[in-house]
């Protein structure tokens, strides 16, 4: 309150003085996050079919980033990151999906509070996970019943706001057919090469598409919201996702079609040259340090993200910060307990630049999307627990022994994995050829290689400096995934 109330006294300073009011007036915040929605399916990205107006505005009215990226392709491992503005290996339980976070990890929607801003969020923020430690939601007061306009209808007149506008869209299940009932043509979708061309898959993607348009629509009434009451343009606007689509190789996987999301910014006159397209590497635990650095406030020390401010007030596009955006980390712990007899999970971290994606497997010998040695589950011959379930994920499980090719998607998607991955991607844009033995390609793995790790040991991983232990014995606290050799007795 105390810092509310000077913000308020400079406010009035500047209008005594003859000054330019907005130049003390903090921004207000939007941030708008889906659950499962990743690049490249929106319009303004060249995607033939998806519609996405809201996003689309937002890109040409501020700024476009095709290269932004999540720290962990995992809901809450993801989003416990850019609360905090640190790598998800730096937050103990916290890199896990259905985990917890230490209520001392300072969160940046409750620094702003502390500030003097009104904070709240709408359906899903932070988690999935138990916060009963919290004396305070760190994404603020909940309004899934009153949505952002009862939170702005709450809101004292000036006061600065902060709202975190979450969704469970597109998240699975889907309603099948909805895709195509609703117009989308299945026949004309771009599909990853990772996926089989079949209608099954077309129309599973169609399902998705239409819950991306969905999350779409909310955005846009959230922004003819700020309209009515007038704070559009002193409202910085954030829309992203947090990690790729529940398909497999997509959503818990380190390539781009898991860790690559769409990320559009929009604030009036605070984005230069607005309609700029930008090829800097983005994190999304650089979130929290730019919503901070805006509104007046510290950053503290232990976050590692990189505040955007200098790329929102830059006129420049293409690669503007080469020094410091020339490459981009991330990585996963676990997402379910989906290995046998192990509760541990599938840990990577991986580097990416504009040439090459760099991966290291910590455990090659577990399997990445959950092991297939279940006769029981619920899927006929397979379990795969790391992978969400639906009729692609059935389709290739099913089809697996077809032929050639589905037998080489399935491995992709389901198979084991080397130590080390490095694909080219200048020649091989969507990642599915591991060229990390080709001699060819030694000195480029080598050198990747030090840097990842040389990050790593910066950034204090656990997988590097000791005692990554805890992301295999910390409880899985969800309902969800379990191989069924778990055994409760072992939390």
């Amino acid at each position: 309150m105390k810092n509310y109330l000077l913000l308020l006294g400079i406010s009035l300073l500047s209008i005594l003085c003859g000054c330019k009011q907005e130049s003390a007036q903090p921004p207000n915040i939007l941030f708008a996050i889906a659950d499962d929605w990743g690049w490249p399916h929106a319009g303004v990205y060249g995607d033939p079919v998806v519609q996405t107006p809201a996003f689309d505005r937002l890109a040409k009215e501020g700024m476009l980033f095709n290269h932004a990226y999540i720290s962990s392709p995992s809901c809450t491992p993801s989003r416990n990151a850019i609360l905090t503005g640190q790598y998800h290996w730096r937050l103990g339980p916290g890199a896990n999906l259905w985990s917890t976070l230490d209520p001392a990890t300072p969160v940046y929607p409750l620094l702003l509070e502390d500030a003097g801003y009104m904070i709240g969020h709408y359906r899903k923020s932070w988690g999935p996970g138990d916060l009963s430690d919290w004396e305070r939601h760190p994404a603020g007061k909940n309004y899934n019943k009153e949505g952002f306009a009862g939170f702005m209808a709450d809101r004292k007149e000036n006061q600065p706001f902060c709202f975190w506008l979450g969704t469970s869209d597109p998240h699975r299940p889907y309603d099948r057919g909805t895709g195509a009932e609703s117009g989308l043509d299945p026949d004309k979708i771009r599909l990853f090469d990772c996926f089989p061309d079949h209608e099954i898959v077309r129309n599973d993607v169609a399902d998705y598409y239409y819950e991306v348009q969905r999350f779409d629509t909310l955005v846009a009434h959230a922004i003819k919201t700020l309209e009515e009451y007038g704070e559009l343009e002193n409202t910085i606007i954030v829309m992203t996702g947090d990690h790729g689509m529940p398909f497999p190789r997509c959503k818990s996987n380190n390539y781009d079609s898991g860790a690559r999301i769409p990320l559009a910014i929009r604030w009036g006159s605070g984005v230069k040259n607005p309609g700029r397209v930008l090829e800097d590497f983005i994190s999304t635990t650089d979130i929290a340090p730019t919503f901070l650095e805006l509104a007046g406030v510290e950053v503290p020390d232990v976050m590692t993200g990189k505040s955007l401010v200098n790329l929102l007030e830059s006129q420049k596009e293409g690669l503007v910060d080469s020094q410091n955006r020339s490459y981009v980390l991330h990585g996963k712990e676990r997402h379910v307990p989906g290995q046998e007899e192990n509760m541990g999970g599938y840990p990577v971290r991986a580097l990416r630049n504009h040439d090459f994606l760099y991966i290291r497997n910590f455990e090659p010998d577990r399997w990445p999307s959950g092991t297939p040695n279940y006769q029981e589950a619920a899927i006929p011959h397979c379990w795969l627990g790391d992978c969400d379930n639906g009729p692609t994920k059935t389709y290739m499980v099913e089809n697996r022994y077809k032929d050639e090719l589905h037998k080489k998607l399935y491995d992709l998607s389901f198979g084991k994995r080397p130590a080390e991955e490095l694909y080219d991607c200048r020649k091989d844009p969507e990642q599915l050829v591991n060229v990390a033995e080709d001699p060819d390609y030694t000195e480029v793995k080598s050198e990747l290689s030090a840097l990842l790790l040389e990050q790593l040991e910066i950034t204090r991983d656990p997988r590097v400096v000791g005692g990554a232990d805890l992301f295999d014995q910390v409880p899985y606290l969800g309902q969800g995934p379990r191989h069924p050799s778990y055994k409760p007795e072992e939390k």
